[in-house]
């Protein structure tokens, strides 16, 4: 079963109405970052993986 565009917007103002506009920008901001911060690791993980690791005597 698909939904279509008449049953999406439905939805979308069902959830307008239960949490409000200002709370659902809030959390597709920190969506966002999340996100980004995800990122941010990954690229960092795989810079670590490329660096030879330096042998302590």
């Amino acid at each position: 079963m698909r939904l279509g565009p008449t049953e999406l917007l439905i939805i979308l103002a069902i959830v307008v109405l239960l949490f409000g506009v200002g709370r659902i920008s809030r959390l597709g901001g920190e969506l966002g970052q999340a996100v980004g911060n995800f990122r941010k690791g990954m690229d960092t993980n795989k810079e670590e993986e490329m660096q030879p690791e330096e042998k302590k005597a």
